[in-house]
């Protein structure tokens, strides 16, 4: 999608859903010796998934897999809306969007593998990391320049706020992560 094109689309989304292992984290999980799972989320992405709730965009995750993680990261960032465990990921983003009264248009969609393709197809702005899978990324309006785990959320999340002319305000504003 060419720049002009992608700022008209990204100025109507009202909501982001992101997908969490390839996109919030690098895609590696780490079990400890008692099979605990932890992950690691970079801390300017959870600054600018604050800023995009700050200035009103809806901030939602979608994931195919569970993780306590991923719930105490999102509580910790204010994130209210947090689908794990749904493989079908088309009818759960179908779902999130008739639960919060938005059409399928005013809703981005930010995946990394091809599980998240079927989401992607209903979202008005469908987005890779850059590190994606190459099939994701021929579905993708727009790919990050940023790897998953290493600022594409940010990326994304600045993207939406730039386009609503926000961004340089959000980042003068003294908002923690």
């Amino acid at each position: 999608m060419e720049k002009q094109a992608l700022n008209k689309t990204a100025a109507d989304i009202q909501m982001v859903v992101f997908d969490i292992d390839g996109v919030f984290t690098d895609g590696r999980i780490w079990i400890n010796h008692q099979g605990e799972e932890t992950k690691s989320f970079h801390v300017r992405d959870g600054h600018g998934v604050r800023m995009l709730i700050h200035y009103g965009v809806q901030v939602a995750v979608l994931s195919g897999r569970e993780s306590k993680a991923v719930n105490a990261r999102m509580q910790e960032l204010g994130v209210t809306d947090v689908l794990q465990g749904h493989i079908d990921k088309r009818s759960a983003f179908t779902e999130l969007v008739n639960s919060k009264n938005l059409a399928p248009k005013q809703v981005a969609f930010v995946g990394d593998d091809i599980i998240d393709v079927p989401a992607m197809q209903l979202a008005g702005l469908s987005v890779a990391v850059a590190d994606a899978h190459e099939w994701v990324k021929s579905h993708a309006d727009h790919i990050t320049q940023e790897s998953g785990g290493h600022g594409a959320v940010r990326e994304v999340c600045e993207l939406i706020l730039d386009s609503k002319g926000l961004l340089t305000k959000a980042l003068n504003y003294n908002v923690t992560s």
